[in-house]
């Protein structure tokens, strides 16, 4: 089953609730692993179950980011918000990375996370 994270910093978060509730048939079908409060946030405000990491600060995006150097993630949407610091930084630079190292697709804005989510669920119906 294609497993994608969902990631949002706080600013981005109504957008990532409202992409996952458009998507939500989609991302229905594949297993979902998301940050702390970000995963609470879409399963109260969808019917999708997220298996929820620590939050970001804390060392989510650092586990998330340990499933994509294991071979265990096949895409990650990640609403970041470039206009303001964030205090983990450095864990969002070694996710950012590891992504490339492993060529695993990564979504920072709404529409490319609609492209790599289309182009998922696309390969989900080819295998």
């Amino acid at each position: 089953m294609t497993r994608v994270a969902l990631i949002a910093h706080d600013d981005e978060k109504p957008e990532m609730i409202d992409l996952a509730q458009s998507y939500e048939d989609t991302l229905s079908a594949f297993d979902l692993v998301g940050t702390g409060t970000t995963s609470k946030r879409i399963m109260a405000e969808t019917d999708l179950t997220v298996e929820r990491k620590e939050s970001g600060p804390m060392g989510g995006d650092t586990q998330i980011g340990a499933e994509v150097a294991e071979g265990r993630m096949d895409g990650i949407v990640f609403l970041r918000d470039p206009l303001t610091a964030q205090p983990h930084e450095p864990d969002i630079s070694a996710l950012l990375r590891i992504c490339d190292v492993h060529d695993v697709p990564l979504a920072t804005t709404r529409t490319s996370a609609e492209y790599v989510l289309e182009g998922l669920a696309r390969d989900e119906v080819d295998d």
